[in-house]
């Protein structure tokens, strides 16, 4: 793959952070549920469960088109994570948090291998979910992200070399002021959503979200790599990727490859990438989302 592809993409990936780290703070307080302080859950339906996980700095709300469409004979428990769109922040790391709160409600609630459904951040989690816990986990989705983001530009790269290079993310957006985040921010999520209201309704969570959570969040999944653990993943994966942000730097086929090499170590994945939609499938092209989630679930 041409380096200027793979630099556009990790600059993207990094610009998504700095993107959200312009909100105001928003206080650490106590979450909606005690059990859980990790997230907050919305649930609707009946039926087989079905867990939501949205990504970084976003509301469970943009699943309301997914609910929608499987929640009429599935039970649909939609996950907002804490500092995200203002539900209160918690003290400490939040994706371990997440992580193993997760396991605990799949738990307490006795679903027997629920399907998971995660997008961006949420995907990561949702895979993160799967490699620690493969007996929880029934199918699982990621809608558009990867196991290491910091190995798109260095597929080579060490741990050591992605915690450095976390670590220069982190003090590029704690060097940026107001102004330049909130440029920021339009900007990138101009290249992550292609209809104004969409863009507006990310922003306006983003501006909900706790800059530091977000920070740390991003960090925290860029300095992980998990291409060797999806081998532990037992359940059926489906990924659904996009490119057409970056069709001036390469071909479909090319990023094609990227998602499959990255995803290699994982038995049973399928991988397809949308032609008319960008990072936020569910907003740009949500017919194709559903019939390639609807083809998988049968």
């Amino acid at each position: 793959m041409q380096r200027p592809l793979i630099q556009r993409i990790a600059t993207i990936a990094a610009s998504l952070a700095l993107a959200y780290a312009a909100a105001p703070a928003v206080a650490a307080g106590t979450a909606a549920a005690t059990a859980h302080p990790a997230f907050k859950v919305e649930v609707t339906g009946k039926g087989e469960p079905v867990i939501l996980i949205p990504g970084l700095a976003s509301s469970g709300e943009v699943w309301n088109g997914t609910v929608a469409h499987y929640c009429g004979s599935r039970q649909c428990h939609v996950v907002t994570l804490a500092g995200f769109a203002g539900v209160p922040a918690i003290e400490g790391p939040l994706l371990p948090a997440v992580e193993q709160q997760l396991s605990d409600y799949i738990a307490a609630n006795k679903f027997d291998h629920p399907i998971v459904i995660g997008h961006s951040l949420g995907g990561f989690l949702g895979m993160k979910l799967a490699v620690d816990h493969p007996d929880q986990v029934g199918r699982l989705v990621i809608v558009d992200t990867l196991p290491a983001l910091a190995a798109i530009q260095m597929p080579s790269i060490t741990g050591a070399q992605m915690k450095e290079m976390a670590a220069g993310m982190r003090a590029r957006m704690e060097s940026m002021d107001a102004e330049a985040k909130r440029s920021n921010q339009m900007k990138t999520l101009h290249a992550m959503i292609t209809k104004q209201e969409d863009i507006d309704r990310a922003a306006g969570w983003g501006k909900q979200s706790d800059p530091a959570t977000v920070t740390n969040a991003m960090v925290e999944m860029m300095s992980e790599d998990l291409r060797p653990e999806v081998s532990r993943i037992k359940a059926p994966t489906l990924v659904l990727g996009s490119w057409i942000a970056y069709k001036d730097y390469g071909t479909k086929p090319m990023f094609e490859q990227l998602y499959k090499t990255q995803y290699q170590q994982l038995p049973n994945v399928k991988v397809e990438l949308a032609d008319n939609a960008r990072h936020f499938i569910m907003y740009d092209d949500p017919a194709w989302m559903y019939d390639r989630i609807d083809n998988f679930l049968k």
